[in-house]
C-alpha cells in the first residue's frame, strides 16, 4: 500500500529541516522499505506570498486526500503588520481546523547524550521518555459563553468557559489508551477534579474507557501536583492526558526537561488518524539558510509520522535509533554544541542520520 504524504516546507528554517526529513523517508524508499508519494504544497507565509492566502485552497485540497503531512515551521516578523486572517500562523490554525485535529501529541524525551544540557539534575531526567497527550480544539480556550463586559458598577469583568463533552473527552482517552498500549501501559490522566465539575465528568469517562483497556494502568493526578512531579520525579510518567489548557502548560514544561526544544517532534491527529506532524520549535528566521539549524526534530517527527498515522512502527524505531547513533558518535548541531562533540550543519545532520539507517 502507496503512503500520500503531504509536505509543508513552510517558511524560515522550515525548508533546510524539511529538506533533511525527506531525505530520511527517501532513503527508506529507496530501500525497499517505505512506498510512498510526496507532494508539496505551501503554508504559512510562503502560500500569503504565492496567492495571497497563508492557506490556499490548493493546499486544502492536498492535505484533505492526503494520509499524512509533515510541516517545516510557519512565520517571520516581515508579517507581522498583515491583518490578522493573512498571518502565517493562521494557516496552521486553518489547517488543524479543516482537518479537525484533535489530538496533539507532545513527547518529551532525553537523550542520555543531551543529559548536561538541562537545567535539572542528569540522574533525575537521564532516560526521560514522557508522551502528553493534549486535547486540542475544546476547553476552555474554546468554549462559549466568553468575552469582556462591564457590569452595573461600571466595573469591566472578562469571562471564560471551561466546557467539555462526553464525546469530546472519549476521542482524546481514545487515543491517550491507544497510544499507551504501544509503549509501557501506563497512563496518567491530569484534571482537577476536587474543583471543577468539568473535571470530575472527564475523570468519569477516563475510568469508563480504561475497562476496554484492562493491559493498561489508569492514574489520575490533580494538575498542580503532576506540575510538580514532572520536576520532582519525570520519570514516573509514561502517557498523560489531559485537557486543552493544562496541556499546553504541562507539555511546554516537560519540553524543557530535555534542555532543548530543537529536540522535540509533535503530532496532531484527527479521528481516522491522519495526522498534521511538526517540530516544536519555530521557524527562526534569524538562522534561516545558514545551515545551522537542527532538523533532528523535523527527522524525529517523521518518526512520529510513520508510528501513529501509517502504522511502520518498525521503521520508526529505526529512525529513532539512527539518531540516538548519531548522538552518541558525538554529533551535534550549533544549539546543542558543548566542548568535546563535534559541530555539523543541517545538511551534515541528516546526512549522518542517513548513514546511521543504513547500518
Amino acid at each position: 500500500m502507496s503512503h500520500n504524504i503531504l509536505i509543508l516546507p513552510g517558511d524560515g528554517i522550515g525548508p533546510e529541516i524539511i529538506g533533511e526529513a525527506v531525505k530520511v523517508l527517501n532513503a527508506l524508499k529507496a530501500e525497499g522499505s517505505l512506498d510512498m508519494e510526496l507532494q508539496f504544497a505551501k503554508l504559512g507565509g510562503s502560500a500569503y506570498d504565492a496567492e495571497g492566502s497563508p492557506y490556499p485552497e490548493s493546499t486544502q485540497k492536498l492535505a484533505k486526500a492526503s494520509d499524512a503531512i509533515l510541516l517545516g515551521a510557519v512565520g517571520g516578523p516581515q508579517y507581522d503588520n498583515l491583518d490578522r486572517p493573512l498571518r502565517p500562523e493562521r494557516g496552521l490554525l486553518g489547517i488543524r481546523s479543516h482537518l479537525e485535529l484533535f489530538g496533539n501529541l507532545r513527547p518529551a524525551v532525553l537523550y542520555k547524550e543531551l543529559a548536561n544540557a538541562s537545567s535539572l539534575k542528569p540522574e533525575i531526567v537521564s532516560g526521560l521518555d514522557i508522551m502528553i497527550v493534549r486535547e486540542l480544539t475544546g476547553g476552555i480556550y474554546f468554549g462559549q459563553p466568553r468575552g469582556i463586559e462591564t457590569n452595573e458598577d461600571g466595573e469591566r469583568f472578562g469571562y471564560n468557559t471551561l466546557v467539555y463533552k462526553e464525546s469530546e473527552i472519549e476521542r482524546i482517552g481514545r487515543v491517550a489508551f491507544d497510544i499507551a498500549m504501544k509503549r509501557d501501559k501506563r497512563l496518567c490522566s491530569v484534571d482537577k477534579a476536587n474543583v471543577l465539575e468539568a473535571s470530575e465528568l472527564w475523570r468519569e469517562v477516563m475510568e469508563r474507557i480504561a475497562k476496554e483497556y484492562p493491559e493498561v494502568e489508569l492514574s489520575h493526578m490533580y494538575v498542580d501536583n503532576a506540575a510538580m512531579q514532572l520536576v520532582m520525579k519525570p520519570k514516573q510518567f509514561d502517557v498523560m492526558v489531559t485537557t486543552n489548557m493544562f496541556g499546553d502548560i504541562l507539555s511546554d514544561q516537560a519540553s524543557m526537561l530535555t534542555g532543548s526544544i530543537g529536540m522535540l517532534p509533535s503530532a496532531s491527529l484527527n479521528a481516522s488518524k491522519q495526522g498534521l506532524y511538526e517540530p516544536s520549535h519555530g521557524s527562526a528566521p534569524d538562522i534561516a539558510g545558514q545551515n545551522i539549524a537542527n532538523p533532528l526534530a523535523t527527522i524525529l517527527s517523521a518518526a512520529m509520522m510513520l508510528r501513529y498515522s501509517l502504522d511502520q512502527g518498525e521503521l520508526a524505531d529505526r529512525i529513532e535509533a539512527a539518531v540516538q547513533t548519531v548522538l552518541a558518535n558525538g554529533l551535534r548541531t550549533a544549539d546543542i554544541y558543548e566542548e568535546g562533540t563535534t559541530k555539523v550543519g543541517t545538511a551534515e545532520m541528516g546526512d549522518a542520520v542517513i548513514a546511521a539507517l543504513a547500518k
